[in-house]
């Protein structure tokens, strides 16, 4: 082990090197916080696992510099449609072709490799990032101001040690980081083994359809999802007497799959049966330890939403991280990253789980149950975002804990490429005091003259001013200019970081 007197030094090392610990270790990099990403594989697994995001992730790209680069891997996805057992349609879940207000589109489907290699390229930018890989952690050991992190180096078998301000487990279901906060799970409790499979095309199957398909047989539950290029998944229910190696056999497989394609039609790039879990980290913070990710929480994949949810961790975290790290808030600003996140992030899950339940039941009713009934038609599903759980948001003002949309600007841009990862004041003109305060204390500040649709947008929530955090949730709005003030002036030096476009 290395002289104690001559560790590296960071203020975060990420543990797991998947979408959301290089996603956060970007933001970072954006916040000029010097970080460490140790990875156990010497490369990006190269089998798909995610396969869909949402406008908010893609926001989140946007605001890291890197939608540009991941806009060529991505296809935009038409939505997801319910079936019963003869292909009726139990309920109908499909996505605008539309921008959302995000300035960006709903659905997106991806291939994983290709996101992660986009995302670590990314690294490359920043001075004060650095990715190691082939490094096995094994100990984490909190001292008075830093964490001791100890791992091997698996390319030469050397026990190497680093000092972090503050450790950020993204390491996956079986969080070694977790094990040292000592948090338990609460189960929600969905546990189902599903049989994956993906497959390569080897000739068009236009008529397989652009919509993910949930067929709600009773005798076996599946999914098709069409990916992208010539990539398609299936997902299909295993059942309880039916042993999980001997299912994925090639043969077997294709037998599964004979309802949809054959062996002439695509070859197997992977099949493997997995055990779908919803459950929730109770702990997420312990002094400098902190968890995201699947680390942090597990869904069933029905809605899509799992590495959605380790992005949004990715983007409420980094700023509060970034400004106790700078000394402009304490440490306890922390503790509103689970506050806030927890309740988001269960909610997405229940949903998920109630959509299983559709899934496997022979009852239409519980379709009918997730949405709203239409005479003569199936179900529209329509699923809103949740709100942020307590924290830094002031509750009780309208907008507080919503995300904040994102205007076209007068030079036809996006709003996020100026205003960057920062605190943004939302106002109708940039004359009033309290805007002149805020620009003092360092917050953006994006006017009416700047956006032409921003005025029309405070005056139908009627409102004055909007303050939006860096992670693009309202903090609070105000209706006057007391209020304007009282919101400025529940920002002590606020977190400003230059736009990464």
């Amino acid at each position: 082990m290395q002289d104690k007197s001559a560790l590296e030094e960071f203020d975060v090392v990420i543990v797991g090197r998947g979408p959301v610990g290089a996603t956060l270790a970007n933001l970072l990099g954006l916040c000029g916080v010097r970080t460490l990403v140790l990875e156990r594989e010497a490369r990006t697994y190269h089998l798909p696992r995610a396969v869909h995001f949402d406008d908010e992730c893609m926001r989140v790209f946007q605001t890291i510099g890197l939608a540009d680069a991941i806009l060529p891997h991505v296809i935009l996805s038409p939505g997801m449609l319910f079936l019963d057992a003869d292909g009726r349609m139990l309920l109908d879940w499909s996505r605008p072709r539309t921008l959302t207000p995000m300035g960006w589109h709903l659905s997106y489907r991806f291939h994983q490799p290709d996101l992660e290699d986009v995302l670590i390229r990314g690294l490359a930018r920043w001075p004060h990032v650095s990715l190691r890989n082939r490094c096995d952690v094994f100990a984490l050991d909190q001292v008075e101001d830093g964490v001791r992190v100890r791992y091997e180096d698996l390319t030469n078998g050397k026990l190497c040690e680093v000092r972090a301000g503050y450790v950020v487990g993204c390491d996956g279901a079986r969080s070694l980081v977790r094990r040292f906060i000592g948090s338990g799970m609460d189960d929600l409790g969905f546990h189902e083994r599903w049989l994956v499979i993906d497959v390569l095309l080897k000739r068009d199957r236009d008529d397989l359809g652009d919509y993910s398909l949930q067929h709600c047989d009773p005798r076996r539950p599946a999914t098709y999802v069409r990916g992208t290029g010539a990539r398609r998944r299936w997902e299909i229910t295993v059942l309880p007497d039916e042993d999980s190696n001997d299912v994925a056999q090639p043969a077997k497989v294709w037998e599964l799959l004979s309802r949809w394609i054959t062996p002439e039609d695509a070859e197997l790039e992977r099949a493997a049966v997995y055990t779908f879990h919803s459950a929730i980290a109770q702990q997420w913070r312990n002094g400098r330890l902190l968890l995201a990710g699947d680390s942090a929480h597990q869904t069933p994949p029905f809605l899509g939403q799992g590495m959605c949810a380790g992005i949004r961790d990715a983007a409420n975290l980094a700023w509060k991280l970034d400004a106790v790290i700078r000394g402009a808030a304490g440490s306890g600003v922390l503790d509103t990253y689970q506050s806030e996140r927890l309740p988001h992030v269960r909610e997405f899950i229940e949903l998920a789980i109630r959509l299983g339940g559709v899934i496997n039941t022979k009852a239409t009713e519980a379709g009918l149950a997730a949405g709203e009934a239409r005479e003569n038609a199936p179900v529209k599903l329509e699923v809103k975002k949740p709100l942020l759980g307590p924290g830094l948001v002031s509750r009780d003002l309208p907008l507080a804990g919503h995300l904040a949309p994102q205007f076209t600007l007068s030079d036809g841009s996006p709003s996020d490429d100026r205003t960057g990862y920062s605190h943004v004041l939302l106002v109708e003109t940039a004359a009033a005091p309290s805007s002149r305060q805020a620009l003092s204390q360092g917050i953006t500040i994006l006017t009416s003259d700047d956006a032409s649709s921003l005025g029309p947008w405070l005056r139908e929530h009627g409102i004055i001013a909007a303050l939006v955090r860096p992670d693009r949730y309202v903090r609070g709005t105000a209706c006057n200019e007391a209020e304007l003030d009282r919101l400025i002036a529940a920002i002590a030096p606020p977190t400003h970081v230059p736009s990464a476009a």
